[in-house]
């Protein structure tokens, strides 16, 4: 049995937001085709403006088709019969008489299945002469459009601060020529009022581009609406980061709680394809998590250390949270609550709706994700989240391709054992389940120092 198994058969929301997931291709091609619905490709978290459209963003990967967990293959068969909440008492009891044993492995399996995936795409740009030179995540994003594109009707781009990024997926026109941009200002402190004017007018450019593709006005009023779902399912996702991570007793194995945020990171960039389903289920979850806390059901976790990996949105190992689980440590992933991606959007009587988005994206790009300052204003930014979040130490995911990061997180590394006196190391990452021993024996001396 697995270590997760007990306790995610008690979180429903854990096991609604995998099933939503996992069978993302079959609900993407019926918005297609019985509901007419334009399906925009997203990432990094940006699929406010599709809702507002009333589209359909898509992290690429979801039009993928994956295997499913018995679990989850019993939900599906079960929830139609009972609902949610009935179905999964019904398999908690199955569970304890070990019937079909198919509980074993649930989120573990969840996760295993999306990462397994990520490997086999990034295999197929290979396949498809894709440079050496470029990361995973290039990779990765690639072999997703290379595989599926064509469920997609457009893709929707920010600029983000690895140049590598924008222009490979520019060279992807060929394949994918239907690519609205929005290009984010170069960072400039003393000059944010114009900063503020061009990123608005690229934003208008943007919605016109997606208003013609989709058929659909994009107004204040579907902005706003969007923006207040958002600013609710961040709202749920920094208590997760700002209150239950930081407790000394935990709703649930550490190991779990870890990958409940690596779940949460990777649905968070398109919502699952339906932003008010998201925002129930993430509400859900709190609830669960807290109620599970008054209850005393759960871990004393209050003598582990609380480790920081990041960034991973970009491709990570997983086995590193387990590693650092059974070396007496407890992981937090956090990576769009550091980038700004977690901040709310204003929305206000008489306010420019475009302006606000406008003005959030600024904002983001003040924290490193759109940045190119040699490496300054990211630096600063995990300087400040790490005094704030006041976790025990750090680990840089480093992504060997990826020449920018790699000097910055040298950087990083000596700023935050100095100026913050916290531990912390770098971990190559090249591909999921590649260099797991190696992983291993640096992490080993690593949680010894919190002994």
């Amino acid at each position: 049995m697995s270590i997760y198994a007990d306790d995610v058969v008690n979180f429903t929301s854990v096991l609604k937001i995998a099933f939503n997931f996992l069978t993302g291709r079959d609900y993407l091609q019926k918005k297609k085709s019985k509901e007419k619905k334009t399906l925009i490709s997203v990432a990094s978290g940006f699929p406010d403006l599709v809702f507002a459209a009333d589209s359909i963003p898509v992290f690429p990967i979801r039009m993928e088709k994956f295997k499913l967990n018995l679990y989850l293959l019993a939900l599906n068969s079960a929830t139609s019969l009972f609902g949610w909440n009935l179905t999964t008492k019904l398999l908690g009891i199955a569970r304890q008489i070990d019937f079909l044993k198919i509980v074993d492995n649930v989120l573990n399996d969840v996760i295993n299945s999306i990462n397994n995936k990520y490997n086999l795409l990034h295999d197929l740009a290979i396949k498809k002469n894709v440079s050496s030179d470029f990361c995973f995540g290039i990779k990765s994003i690639y072999g997703m459009y290379a595989s599926e594109a064509n469920i997609c009707d457009c893709s929707l781009n920010y600029t983000i601060r690895c140049n590598k990024y924008n222009q490979y997926l520019k060279s992807l026109r060929t394949m994918f020529p239907n690519q609205i941009w929005v290009e984010i200002p170069q960072n400039n402190q003393e000059n944010n009022k114009k900063n503020l004017e061009i990123m608005a007018s690229n934003l208008q450019k943007a919605i016109i581009e997606l208003e013609n593709i989709t058929g659909n006005l994009v107004t204040d009023n579907s902005l706003n609406k969007q923006f207040r779902i958002g600013n609710q399912v961040k709202r749920y996702y920094k208590s997760i980061i700002d209150e239950i991570s930081k407790s000394n007793f935990y709703p649930c194995n550490p190991a779990t709680f870890a990958e409940i945020l690596a779940l949460l990171t990777i649905s968070f960039q398109d919502y699952n394809s339906n932003a008010q389903r998201y925002l129930e289920n993430i509400s859900q979850l709190v609830k669960e998590m807290r109620e599970r806390i008054e209850r005393g059901v759960g871990l004393d976790v209050s003598n582990m250390p609380r480790i920081l990996v990041s960034p991973i949105f970009n491709g990570w190992e997983p086995e590193t949270q387990e590693i650092i689980y059974e070396l007496g440590g407890r992981v937090i992933y956090s990576d769009w609550d550091l980038l700004g991606l977690l901040e709310e959007i204003p929305v206000l009587k008489g306010s420019d709706p475009i302006e606000e988005y406008a003005q959030f994206l600024l904002n983001a790009s003040n924290k490193g994700l759109f940045c190119l300052d040699n490496c300054k204003t990211l630096n600063n930014s995990y300087h400040k989240y790490i005094k704030k979040t006041r976790v025990d130490g750090l680990i840089i995911n480093q992504l060997t391709e990826c020449h920018i990061n790699s000097k910055c997180y040298e950087l990083l590394k000596s700023k935050i054992r100095t100026e913050l006196r916290i531990p912390s190391i770098g971990i190559n990452f090249k591909k999921i389940g590649e260099n797991i021993e190696q992983i291993r024996s640096k992490l080993g001396p690593y949680m010894e120092l919190f002994m």
